[in-house]
């Protein structure tokens, strides 16, 4: 099997899912065999959203020939990784390089987990929820907006409220009764919404 590991390397994190790594090709000679390409592992250490350690899968990909570098695609967002590299001939892989640690940068979060809308009255209705699955960053703000919507379907004036990351339920009051009214409501991290999840809900028409 080859004698030595890769030299110098590097990763250049590109964005909050994809990074490139680069190594020094080693010297023909410490192959001892055809060269057959570079291996690549890499693997989540841990989320920094959330400090759950769960049992960490190596994921592998190869780099055929004499290429010294190579992308690492479908990363989770604000999550810390080690790599190493090592290269490969026909009878196996050489020794690994040391391992190198990067982090990815935050990205948007998955959708709120549930929308409920319970408690209706005259002109209240209270609103819980559940925080993202997948924050992919610190949640800064729920984004809600809601309008009514008449018998014909036709939709009414659209109010918008930015709601603190650290709730999770909200009693909206001064609506009409009798009244439909669609939500829509998304989370958000610095650096962008998520996905929004949709829900409709009637205030009672008396008491």
């Amino acid at each position: 099997v080859p004698m030595v590991a890769p030299g110098s390397v590097q990763v250049h994190v590109i964005n909050s899912t994809l990074a490139k790594v680069h190594w020094d090709p080693v010297p023909l000679k410490t192959v001892r065999g055809h060269l057959q390409g570079y291996k690549v592992y890499y693997w989540k250490v841990q989320s920094l959203s959330r400090r759950s350690r769960r049992h960490v899968e190596k994921k592998i990909l190869t780099f055929r020939g004499n290429k010294t570098f190579g992308m690492l695609p479908g990363l989770e967002p604000y999550s810390s990784y080690k790599l190493n590299v090592r290269v490969v001939n026909g009878k196996g892989e050489g020794p690994a390089s040391p391992d190198k640690v990067f982090k990815t940068p935050e990205g948007v979060p998955s959708s709120p987990s549930f929308l409920k809308i319970t408690n209706p009255t005259l002109d209240s209705l209270t609103l819980e929820w559940g925080s993202p699955t997948h924050p992919n960053g610190v949640l800064i703000s729920y984004i809600l907006k809601f309008q009514p919507i008449n018998n014909t379907h036709e939709l009414g004036p659209l109010v918008e409220i930015r709601i603190p990351a650290n709730e999770s339920s909200l009693i909206l009051k001064n609506l009409n009764y009798s009244t439909r009214y669609k939500f829509y409501f998304n989370a958000q991290t610095s650096v962008g919404s998520g996905s929004q999840i949709t829900e409709e809900a009637v205030t009672i028409m008396d008491e």
